[in-house]
């Protein structure tokens, strides 16, 4: 296969994929084109891990060498698609708002190129085409049933529309943050909007909350570690004249120290309890593990990025803690069980209005960054291989 139609074929996944969008543990048309090619390339498959999952496993004709696990998720999110290329999903409310398409494209033609050159590698690929990643648990189920024995190395990718197209952006250590969802429900006593006295306002105390949660970040969490406390939704009160006996609130914190991010949801109740006990409320509050920071192992980090180098160039290279985000990525749950990396190929294009961010119903990015992705996970999985 030239490298035209390899650039050919994985544009056409893409665009596939993005018109046939599906949810988490609903990928069944996506893992079923998945274990197809993988079958096709002469791994051996095995299709229905954590529901939809999908792992090739493949070994190198060069002699013994490490197991390494590349993966690629596979879901959609629950979105309403505005952009107006010729390519729009055919789902309603469901869109790719986050490039996982492209990451299935690039997943499959690094698996294709793998296969033709198994002769020059040693060891053992194992490609997990994961569902579920967007807040669904979608590596864990997989790591639940086995994808991880016998791994020794992992590797993965995200395009990225916080960097231009085709820069590659890799960092030693956290490289995204791991995150918690918690909701809490505020209990007052609602009353007549003219008789405050005779109520306890939880719509009030809930807004004081909301203030309150602020000073976890700038008076409790340690100022030289990142850390993010968002309320997310305020729901209270359903009439003018009457105060709201009950009030709703649900948010996020992060953070990319895991004791540090262990330690927020404790704060948030501690802000909530204080704030109730003072203005007389009762509360209910809960939260939820969303996934680890996504941390990377420092040397095969550096891997990636002299491989990135390599073929990019050492000014397309960003290796800066400003690389780093805030956002939360499944594939922290593989990086804390085995040493690897997950680095970004930048996918923002100023002149082709290609800037709306990840989730957004207007998301789309320049495929130029696709056959870069290709290129330096190819590359950096070759490297881990042979020990390079």
């Amino acid at each position: 296969m030239t490298i035209a139609e390899e650039t050919e074929l994985l544009v056409a996944t893409r665009r596939d994929l993005h018109r046939h969008p599906e949810l988490g543990f609903h990928e069944h048309r996506t893992a079923g084109i998945a274990a197809e090619r993988l079958r096709a390339a002469g791994y051996t498959v095995q299709t229905g891990v954590a529901v939809t999952g999908v792992v090739g496993t493949l070994r190198g004709g060069a002699g013994d060498g490490p197991t390494l696990l590349l993966r690629a998720d596979m879901d959609a999110l629950p979105i309403d698609e505005e952009c107006t290329h010729d390519f729009v999903s055919g789902t309603a409310g469901v869109m790719h708002a986050c490039g996982h398409d492209a990451h299935v494209a690039v997943g499959l033609a690094v698996a294709e190129r793998l296969a033709r050159s198994r002769d020059g590698w040693r060891g053992t690929v194992k490609y997990m085409f994961q569902p579920a990643e967007e807040g669904l648990g979608g590596a864990m189920g997989m790591i639940e049933a086995g994808v991880l024995e016998g791994v020794d190395a992992a590797l993965g990718l995200h395009v990225w529309l916080g960097l231009p197209s085709g820069i590659v952006g890799v960092v030693q250590g956290p490289q995204m943050a791991g995150a918690i969802e918690w909701s809490v429900e505020v209990k007052g006593r609602g009353g007549h909007g003219a008789l405050p006295h005779e109520t306890i306002d939880a719509l009030y105390v809930a807004t004081q909350i909301v203030g309150a949660l602020q000073s976890i970040v700038s008076r409790t969490a340690p100022p030289l570690e990142p850390a993010v406390v968002t309320v997310g939704s305020f729901h209270a009160g359903q009439a003018h004249n009457v105060i709201a006996e009950t009030a709703k609130l649900t948010g996020t914190v992060r953070a990319f120290d895991p004791a540090l991010l262990e330690a927020l949801p404790r704060h948030v109740e501690r802000v909530i309890a204080g704030v109730c006990a003072a203005l007389g409320a009762t509360y209910d509050y809960r939260f939820r593990w969303e996934g680890p920071p996504t941390v990377n192992d420092p040397r095969i980090a550096q891997v990636v990025a002299r491989e990135a180098e390599r073929i990019v160039g050492a000014d397309r290279v960003r290796t800066d803690p400003d690389v780093r985000t805030m956002a939360a990525e499944d594939f922290g749950d593989v990086l804390k069980r085995v040493p690897g990396c997950y680095f970004f190929v930048g996918g923002r294009s100023e002149e082709l209005g290609m800037t709306h961010p990840h989730h957004s119903p207007r998301f789309d990015l320049c495929e130029d960054c696709m056959p870069v992705a290709v290129d330096v996970l190819e590359a950096a999985a070759l490297a881990v291989l042979n020990g390079d």
